[in-house]
């Protein structure tokens, strides 16, 4: 195992458990609304005008769990950055949650429409900035942010999906453009770049199920912000590869790659952050 993939799986261990160190701000319990629950964790002086990174967890996991991960969140919080970790739904005869991201597979809630109210709601309850947060999420978690840029480009200030973007079907167009930095690991077996097929002999099959592939994702991305089809920018930012178009119509996008597998290496944080607080890849 390559040092960087020892230090990924780490963090996705933490993500599938441990101990949180808050709840609902000061209350242990989690942050309660009508259609879930949400965990908050807020930085030095309290969240009135904070902004805030949302993490989706990903499968198997909680919002509890996001808050383990001590790196991340203390990278976020040592920032001025709430840190809001939703809860996803219970997974029928397992633990842990997961999330109804397909359009095409909803499950038993609306998900655009919850992530929006515990945006909504932490605003409110916190006195966070709604309009400085930055949605982003691991494997699911990173599909369901990419769905919901997809579908509802307007509802956070821009999206970071990491190890996890649109499933087969593919979706044909996404209703407006937005700023969206994707990661991905260039060995991940469980979300390959490429896609996965999960049920079926091939995709052709009637009720198959695989994962889509991450560089026709780039591709609808490009289209639905107006993007030139060459990258401008190009870094080495610690252990990630990246590459940006800026030349687009609206929007913006970012690639940042790693070797390792499936996983959040150091740095993610502090690299994210930097880029959604406007730091241009290669100056």
């Amino acid at each position: 195992m390559t040092r960087w993939a020892g230090a990924a799986a780490l963090l996705l261990a933490g993500a599938l458990g441990g101990t949180a160190q808050a709840g609902c701000g000061d209350d242990p319990a989690p942050c309660e609304i009508e259609t879930g629950t949400y965990h908050v964790e807020l930085p030095a002086g309290g969240g009135e005008d904070a902004p805030a990174l949302v993490f989706v967890h990903g499968w198997g996991a909680s919002g509890e769990g996001t808050l383990s991960m001590r790196g991340m969140v203390e990278a976020a919080l040592g920032r001025g950055y709430a840190v809001i970790a939703p809860d996803g739904v219970p997974r029928q005869g397992r633990p842990g949650r997961t999330w109804g991201f397909q359009p095409e597979r909803r499950g038993p809630r609306d998900e655009v429409a919850f992530l929006a109210a515990v945006r909504d709601d932490a605003g409110r309850r916190f006195g966070l900035d709604t309009g400085r947060m930055l949605l982003a999420g691991f494997s699911i978690g990173g599909s369901m942010a990419t769905y919901l840029a997809c579908a509802t480009p307007e509802a956070f200030a821009a999206y970071a999906p990491v190890s996890g973007s649109f499933w087969r079907p593919h979706p044909a167009r996404c209703a407006g453009p937005v700023r969206l930095l994707h990661t991905h690991g260039w060995t991940d077996g469980t979300v390959p770049l490429e896609g996965r097929l999960l049920r079926g002999d091939s995709l052709e099959d009637m009720g198959a199920v695989a994962q889509g592939d991450v560089w026709q994702a780039m591709e609808i991305w490009r289209r639905t912000n107006g993007c030139r089809l060459q990258p401008r920018h190009f870094a080495e930012t610690g252990p990630y590869w990246r590459r940006a178009w800026d030349a687009c119509e609206g929007g913006s996008l970012d690639f940042a790659l790693f070797y390792g597998g499936h996983g959040i290496p150091p740095g993610w944080a502090e690299m994210t952050l930097d880029w959604f607080e406007g730091a241009r890849l290669g100056e």
